[in-house]
């Protein structure tokens, strides 16, 4: 094989969000139901020979080009020395998920940049070491090596599969980011949110599981981030209950109608997702 093409990355929200708890060494404790959306981003592999591994970014305006060694370049690495290939790749990355949005962009690249180039290099490491690699990339990213929706605890690396309704939402990212560190050392995170459980949550109606809980992030990111307000005021207006995903800076909303998603504010991208049942790249 010498290359592998059109590989979809797809992004996640987070249904809900809640801190209960900080360990001893700083990483903060969280429960949340992580759902994938057929918002992707789309990757293309072709095999070199030389052992080197490179990056370009399709159709990326300037101020959107991602760093020399983003999360893709060090998942690469990452494998190449696990499995002691002496091959290369070459990596082009079309990104459409925004970026510093709370939607696991760059996490999905890395954990289908591992998937696809197991099968491009004809390697294949044991579940438990790709998990390992994934984690020490990111807490989000043995997440998308999952195969599908999870309820997930701990620091994000306990998964179990959840099955939730096909659905509709609306999302809506604005400009700005916001820092994640700078969310979960402010004074104003809340961290004792009472410890919830799946049967709570799968008790509930089935559409009515995308109103449960809250982010403890939301709050402080409003704060630092104006801009998420002025998003979840504009859902509001359409009658749609808003919610951050991740550390933000997106919104969403579920979907139970069609809604007119014109005269949204300049430069906020407003898109219509559909959750997916499964990851893609499940059987890989």
């Amino acid at each position: 094989m010498k290359a592998i093409y059109d590989v979809p990355a797809p992004a996640k929200l987070n249904l809900f969000l809640h801190v209960t708890g900080r360990r001893p060494d700083g990483y903060h404790l969280i429960q949340s139901v992580f759902m994938l959306i057929d918002w992707c981003d789309t990757l293309n592999f072709e095999l070199r020979s030389d052992g080197q591994i490179t990056r370009a970014d399709i159709g990326a305006a300037d101020a959107d080009v991602l760093p020399a060694e983003d999360l893709t370049v060090r998942a690469a690495i990452a494998l190449q020395k696990a499995c002691s290939t002496t091959l290369g790749v070459h990596i082009s990355l079309e990104k459409c998920i925004p970026s510093q949005a709370g939607m696991g962009g760059g996490s999905s690249d890395a954990a289908s940049c591992l998937l696809a180039l197991q099968r491009l290099w004809g390697v294949k490491l044991p579940r438990s070491e790709l998990l390992a690699i994934a984690l020490r990339l990111g807490a989000d990213v043995p997440f998308f090596l999952s195969g599908g929706n999870a309820w997930v605890e701990g620091v994000g690396e306990q998964m179990t599969p959840i099955s939730l309704p096909a659905a509709d939402f609306l999302v809506v990212k604005p400009p700005l980011g916001v820092s994640t560190p700078s969310i979960f050392i402010s004074p104003l995170l809340k961290r004792d949110t009472e410890t919830a459980t799946i049967l709570g949550f799968a008790a509930n109606d089935k559409l009515d599981m995308f109103g449960f809980g809250h982010s403890d992030l939301q709050p402080v990111a409003q704060e630092f981030c104006p801009q998420i307000t002025q998003s979840l005021d504009w859902l509001s207006a359409r009658q749609l209950k808003g919610r951050m995903t991740g550390s933000g800076s997106a919104v969403f909303a579920h979907l139970p109608h069609e809604v007119d998603i014109s005269g949204h504010p300049d430069g906020f991208k407003v898109r219509k997702c559909s959750n997916l049942q499964v990851h893609p790249l499940k059987d890989w």
